[in-house]
């Protein structure tokens, strides 16, 4: 699938760190929307045990309801082409 959101594939260092700003912004909107847009149709997560795959809206929904003030930051672990590996650090409390 044709990504249309920039910054686009391929991916140097620059547009790299743009595009893993841009979903962490996404998220930390707490916006299941603007999460979905913020990954491609064909992307693939890991959260803890759970494998997520495309522009899921109930996954982000369900970890906001238990993980109250949830904020998350992302960090560009490694790029190539068009693949890039984040490293997750977030903070949240239960109710």
């Amino acid at each position: 699938m044709t990504e249309t959101r920039p910054p686009l594939p391929p991916f140097g260092m620059n547009t790299a760190l743009q595009r893993v700003r841009a979903a962490e912004d996404a998220w930390n909107t707490r916006d299941p929307e603007e999460v979905a847009l913020a990954h491609k149709p064909d992307s693939v997560r890991r959260n803890r045990d759970t494998f997520v795959t495309g522009r899921v809206l109930e996954f982000p929904a369900r970890n906001w309801e238990k993980e109250q003030d949830h904020a998350l930051r992302k960090g560009l672990w490694n790029f190539r082409g068009n693949r890039i590996a984040v490293r997750f650090q977030y903070e949240w409390h239960d109710r």
